[in-house]
């Protein structure tokens, strides 16, 4: 029983201060031992803070940041989560936080995190999908508003190819939503939705190929417009079906554009840069060329991007990925060399264009001048 005379505070004593004395001890010898107190209590590479004996303040070990990833793992089989899934699942806020800052967490989304290891490996235009699917892990699960991906998100999810396109997040919704109910870089388009108009891509609600290539055709300008109608047409919208929509929607904005891009679009573009070169050629007056022109030679045959045929003249739009995605650069180089020399010995004339040269419409005018002149 504590007498009253006794005005001294009581000081508190640390129960395992011997075992930390022993431990920091051992360690700085060298000599831990497989069956010593610490070699059973002390996880792998701990760093001891905090004076070890002989205190009032609490003794605290703490992990790098790296053996705490290895200490406390991310659960498996899982590459997204939402913060409460992965605090259902076990792991503090604090080890979170050090998972993010170790690298095998990133933040894709306030409140959505995904695996360090499967980030890391997407290429831009997965990352763009995976920030689609990050909001959708977030969102959906709490909205029951026929929320649907539309618009340039929409064609991301189809892999259509977009040109210089926003990074903003669209949805279309079956009401009309009040100012500040979405996030910033959410855009939120107040339409309904026919049953046909909406499917699952990658289990997201996305609407269908005919009607994104629709939002996007009145929302882009028109060389934008053009890529996308290009590349739409080639993996399976009906031009037919795009003109009779297209006839419904006068005095509609951006339908203007619209009908001129479709006018021009062709499936035998199959690039970016071709149905930029394509429109570049028209607007410089020069004649239309034919598209993906087949040349036959002792070693099989080729196809030229764009060929005049009566005039034995040919240009080819030189993307990067054209050539470089599936083989070394080395073995690349040596082929295209090689086809050249037997078309040059068959008559062709060839011009080779970038995207630069797209840009520069002076000089490319003055080239096709010289290559179509002889």
């Amino acid at each position: 029983m504590t007498s009253q005379a006794n005005t001294r505070p009581h000081e508190a004593t640390d129960p395992l201060a011997d075992i930390w004395a022993e431990i920091v001890t051992s360690q700085a010898d060298g000599r831990v031992s497989r069956n010593s107190p610490a070699a059973v209590i002390v996880p792998p590479m701990p760093e001891v803070t905090g004076p070890p004996s002989g205190s009032s303040r609490a003794v605290s070990l703490s992990l790098a940041p790296d053996h705490a990833v290895a200490a406390f793992p991310l659960p498996k089989g899982e590459i997204m989560w939402r913060t409460d899934e992965l605090l259902a699942q076990g792991l503090s806020k604090r080890r979170i936080n050090e998972h993010l800052r170790a690298g095998s967490l990133v933040r894709v989304r306030t409140g959505v995190m995904a695996r360090g290891s499967f980030w890391n490996g997407l290429s831009d235009g997965d990352r763009e999908r995976a920030r689609l699917a990050a909001y959708s892990k977030r969102t959906l699960p709490a909205s029951a508003d026929g929320l649907t991906f539309s618009h340039t998100s929409a064609a991301r999810l189809h892999r259509l190819y977009l040109w210089r396109a926003d990074n903003l997040i669209h949805v279309t919704i079956p009401y009309h939503a009040a100012r500040g109910s979405h996030a910033a870089d959410v855009r939120a388009h107040s339409s309904p939705l026919l049953p046909g108009d909406r499917l699952e891509i990658d289990g997201l609600p996305v609407t269908c190929l005919h009607r994104t290539v629709l939002d996007c055709a009145l929302m882009l300008n028109y060389r934008q417009a053009l890529i996308l109608l290009d590349h739409g047409l080639r993996i399976g919208c009906e031009k037919q079906r795009l003109e009779s929509a297209c006839a419904e929607l006068t005095g509609v904005r951006g339908v203007a554009g619209f009908r001129r891009a479709l006018a021009f679009a062709n499936p035998l573009s199959e690039s970016p840069g071709e149905s930029l070169t394509r429109d570049v050629i028209a607007r410089l007056r020069f004649p239309a060329p034919v598209l993906q022109f087949p040349v036959q030679t002792v070693r099989g045959t080729y196809r030229f991007d764009f060929a005049w045929p009566d005039l034995r003249a040919a240009l080819e739009f030189d993307g990067k990925s054209k050539y470089f995605d599936y083989k070394p650069t080395a073995q690349v180089i040596y082929e295209e060399r090689e086809r050249e020399k037997l078309l040059t010995e068959l008559g062709w004339r060839i011009l080779r264009i970038g995207w630069k040269d797209l840009f520069d419409e002076r000089s490319l005018k003055v080239r096709l001048l010289r290559l179509l002149s002889g």
